[in-house]
């Protein structure tokens, strides 16, 4: 009786990620009526909740720091289809859809999600810990690749307006897959360790003690779910996306609005599992989530969209506005302040949620 509960519950991760794809490809690319939007709309959060759920089996069977990557580059691979394929379809509607996407995770992960961690992990253990060296390390990356990506084309003259040239964006796309695979290779192989959640008083905590670890066949079902959970997350954000259009058009809100409601969708399992591992006082975790999204975000996206230029029509716009820029400046700096101690307060929580709150202000009010 007692495990009846806990059996129900891996059921229904398991038939949701199912019924999420099967929705999906029924729905595709049709007009769709308010009572099957709400359909989809409780089948996606479902999807979110299940695509956690399998991400948290997968990362306690690897460990960290790779459960936090598997989640991290499997939502992003996702999306960037998500974007590459929309940018097909939209003509030169979409010229800026790739810049506003991975600004928009960008702002989400490194201050919705840091934030919200630090502010979750520091009000339960009064103080929220982390490895200083690691996240350093990621933020420092983060950075280097919005620079490059999203603030270089404000400036460069060599193509009109906010754009790159052809060369230029090949040196961009190639950039950041170098620094993505640099970073990865530093998580998982040179120094792993700068990755690992750490006890109050600074020791690396290598094995966790609590459940122990499922086997390889659950963890390979879980990954299979988790996949699948994804694509519906991501797929059904989008076919809901009209009427969030509608929505934000009838309420008299700027067009940016809808690109900040499908990140906020398609972020939200990442989300979910950060703030549950700051619960858990594992920040460090919590931080390799956001950050590692925000990274694999631009380091994927760029040479994606790269790449699919050479057939796509229209202008590639990826130079931010004056004002995003500053939004980013402000971030790179207040998560480094942030960083350097290597613990947090409900200040630096605060901090990071008012300058989160910040952007979507500007996105409703530009």
């Amino acid at each position: 009786m007692i495990t009846r509960p806990r059996d129900f519950l891996t059921q229904w991760t398991a038939v949701t990620p199912v019924i999420a794809v099967v929705l999906l490809v029924l729905t595709w690319g049709r007009d769709l009526p308010g009572a099957v939007v709400a359909v989809l709309t409780v089948v996606l959060a479902a999807s979110v909740l299940a695509a956690v759920h399998h991400a948290e089996v997968v990362a306690h069977r690897v460990g960290e720091p790779f459960g936090s990557l598997v989640l991290a580059v499997a939502v992003t691979v996702i999306e960037v289809a998500l974007i590459v394929t929309l940018m097909a379809d939209g003509g030169d509607k979409s010229a800026s859809l790739a810049r506003d996407t991975v600004f928009a995770a960008v702002m989400i992960t490194c201050n919705g999600v840091v934030g919200l961690s630090l502010l979750v992990a520091s009000l339960r253990h009064g103080t929220a810990v982390f490895n200083p060296e690691g996240t350093g390390a990621a933020l420092a990356t983060v950075a280097t690749l919005a620079t490059l990506s999203l603030v270089l084309p404000t400036f460069t003259t060599s193509a009109p307006g906010p754009e790159f040239s052809p060369v230029q964006l090949t040196f961009a796309a190639l950039s950041s897959l170098v620094l993505y695979g640099l970073f990865i290779a530093t998580l998982t192989v040179r120094h792993r360790d700068y990755f690992l959640p750490i006890t109050r008083q600074g020791e690396v905590i290598t094995v966790e003690d609590h459940a122990h670890a499922p086997s390889a066949r659950t963890a390979l079902t879980s990954l299979t779910l988790l996949a699948l959970a994804l694509v519906g997350v991501v797929g059904l954000a989008k076919g809901v996306s009209p009427t969030i259009e509608e929505g934000v058009a009838a309420a008299g809100l700027h067009h940016a609005v809808v690109g900040v409601i499908i990140a906020l969708l398609v972020l939200l399992p990442e989300t979910i599992a950060a703030v549950r591992s700051a619960r858990r006082d594992r920040v460090q975790t919590s931080l390799n989530l956001a950050l590692g999204s925000a990274m694999a975000s631009i380091g994927l996206t760029i040479p994606a969209v790269a790449l699919a230029s050479v057939w796509l029509s229209g202008p590639l716009v990826l130079g931010l506005s004056s004002v995003h820029m500053v939004l980013l400046a402000l971030t790179v700096v207040v998560a480094s302040l942030t960083v350097v101690p290597g613990r947090a307060t409900p200040l630096q929580g605060g901090v990071h949620l008012v300058l989160f709150a910040a952007y979507l202000e500007l996105a409703v009010n530009p």
